[in-house]
């Protein structure tokens, strides 16, 4: 009856000790993905257009160069694009501490971001949220 007490009080240590360990590495990696909230417009290109959808990048990013090349469609009269590649803006990369690329954003004139994108996203998935952003402000 010892023994087994033993164990099973080993195999809960262990399940604790190992839960803790991968929820620090899960937490680890959310905290260090970092996407800005607020925009000051005049960072960027086009500071009086209606909407900027910017796109930090780094040039050794195959999924970065995609992002951007959907993104660059969005450009209208009411719609600045910009594209941030880290070696080229770096300081905008440190001011709005983004540490995870490509990191696509959506902000509307007074640089509140309304949509945000990590990683890759699809054509249909930039419209719609550009879209959504747009009639939202409409109403």
């Amino acid at each position: 009856m010892d023994r087994v007490l033993l164990v099973v009080g080993a195999l809960a240590i262990a399940g604790v000790v190992a839960t803790m360990l991968g929820g620090s590495r899960r937490d680890k990696y959310v905290q260090s993905t970092h996407v800005p909230q607020l925009l000051d417009r005049r960072d960027f290109v086009r500071p009086e257009a209606a909407w900027l959808v910017a796109v930090f990048t780094s040039s050794t990013c195959d999924t970065c160069a995609g992002v951007w090349e959907r993104a660059q469609h969005l450009e209208s009269d009411s719609v600045a694009v910009q594209e941030l590649e880290v070696s080229a803006e770096k300081r905008l990369h440190e001011r709005y501490r983004i540490d995870g690329v490509p990191t696509l954003v959506v902000a509307d004139d007074d640089g509140v971001v309304q949509h945000a994108f990590l990683g890759p996203v699809t054509t249909a998935e930039l419209w719609a949220a550009v879209a959504a952003t747009r009639s939202d402000s409409a109403e």
